[in-house]
C-alpha cells in the first residue's frame, strides 16, 4: 500500500490573513467554497479553525464517494490540517505571503494510503489529478470570495 499525494497551489490577490480567515471559517465561508463534488456539509463542533469537527461527502469520481469526518488543527501559523477520522486522508492547507504586497499563496496537499495491486496503480496514476482539479475549484472560489 503506497501513499498517494495530490497537490496544487494558487496566488490570490488578498492579504494572507484574510485568505486564511476565510479558509478557516468552517461555520460560514468554507461551505460556499466547495464545488459540486461535496455534499452533506455539516459543522458538528466549533466552526472556526482548530477544534472544528466537520462532515462532508466528497464524490471524487462517479463511482467513488468518501464519507469524511474531519478534525481540524492549526499546527503552525497559516496552516490548517484536516484529518479524516474515517480514513487515512489528511489535507493540509498553507497560506503564506505571495509574490507582492497583499498577495497570498495558498497551497493544498492531500495524502492517503492507496490501494495495492492494479487498483493501486490506477489510483496513484489518476486520483491525484482528479483531486487537484477539485482543489483548484476550491481555490478559484476562495479567490473570488477574498479578492477585492
Amino acid at each position: 500500500m503506497a501513499q498517494v499525494e495530490a497537490a496544487t497551489e494558487r496566488e490570490i490577490k488578498a492579504k494572507p490573513e484574510e485568505v486564511f480567515k476565510a479558509l478557516a471559517d468552517y461555520g460560514g465561508t468554507r461551505e460556499k467554497l466547495l464545488p459540486e463534488q461535496y455534499s452533506e456539509y455539516e459543522v458538528r463542533e466549533g466552526g472556526d479553525g482548530a477544534g472544528t469537527l466537520v462532515h462532508w461527502k466528497l464524490q471524487a469520481t462517479s463511482k467513488r464517494v468518501r464519507d469524511c469526518l474531519l478534525e481540524i488543527s492549526e499546527p503552525a501559523e497559516g496552516e490548517l490540517v484536516e484529518k479524516d477520522r474515517n480514513s487515512s486522508m489528511v489535507t493540509t492547507w498553507r497560506v503564506t505571503p505571495g509574490s507582492g504586497e497583499g498577495v497570498a499563496r495558498v497551497s493544498v496537499t492531500t495524502v492517503w494510503d492507496g490501494a495495492g495491486g492494479v487498483g493501486g496503480f490506477f489510483e496513484k496514476t489518476f486520483a491525484p489529478k482528479g483531486l487537484a482539479r477539485i482543489h483548484d475549484a476550491v481555490l478559484a472560489r476562495l479567490a473570488a470570495e477574498t479578492q477585492k
